[in-house]
Formats: C-alpha cells, structure tokens, sequence
C-alpha cells in the first residue's frame, strides 16, 4: 500500500528544482510570462517549436486590463515557486514588488474604468452591471 510507513516527509524541491535566478537572467517580466505561461525562463519548453501568440491591446482599457492580468499571472507563479523555496529572498522581493504594483495598477482601472469584482462596486449604487461586458464590446481579446 501506497505510503505504509505513514511517513508523509516528502522533499518537495524534487518537484521543482533550485532555479538560482538573479531578477534580469532568469526570471522574466511579467508580461512575457504571462504569454509564455512560465516566469522562468529555464523551464519554458515550447511544443514541435511553435510559438505562443501575442496579444495587443487595442485600447488604454485593455492595456490596464492585460498589466493586471500579467501581474496575477506574475504573483500566482512566484507563489508557487515560494511555497517550495521560501528562503529565496530575491523571489519573495519579487513577490512584493508585484502584489504592490498589481494593487496600484487595480486600483487605477477601478477609478478610471469601473469594478473589476462585483466585490469592487463604487459610487452609491450598485454598479457592476452599467459597464459592457468583454463579450458587448465586439471582438474583445479576452473572451
């Protein structure tokens, strides 16, 4: 049977190895990992050599929009990386630069554009449903 010994001290970075990075070598923006699906640049391995497609934002609303979304993408992989290698300073500075930088960046889409989350309603009404949704605005890239 599957784990006898009850002995469940499993040695997780044999998951995922060691990356000693230094921020400009081996850890890319967050852009590029977001398109790549992978922040380290080591571990990308790309299927028959095709390449990933390249989105561009076509208005100020969709660039705010496609910065958060590399910024979570950013923060959810260091997050991972963290959880196993939680000694590596360099990464959680990282990590702390883009929770701080995706909270201004939200923060600023939310003021200009409206909520992101029902959870984000401004105003003195309840104003989730007044902005288009992804799929209203015709050809949006998100949807």
């Amino acid at each position: 049977m599957l784990f006898e010994d009850n002995n469940y001290d499993v040695n997780m970075s044999l998951f995922m190895p060691e990356i000693k990075f230094s921020r400009n070598t081996n850890i890319l923006d967050p852009m590029e990992g977001f398109l790549r699906g992978n922040m380290f640049k080591d571990l990308y391995d790309p299927y028959k050599n095709l390449t990933y497609y390249k989105l561009v934002p076509k208005t100020e609303k969709e660039k705010a929009l496609y910065k958060i979304m590399a910024l979570s993408f950013a923060i959810n992989d260091l997050n991972l990386y963290l959880d196993l290698h939680p000694d590596n300073k360099e990464a959680l500075d990282l990590f702390k630069k883009y929770v701080e930088e995706k909270r201004d960046c939200t923060k600023e889409y939310t003021k200009t554009y409206g909520p992101l989350t029902v959870t984000k309603v401004t105003g003195s009404k309840f104003n989730w449903i007044d902005s288009p949704w992804p799929w209203d605005m015709g050809g949006s890239m998100y949807v």
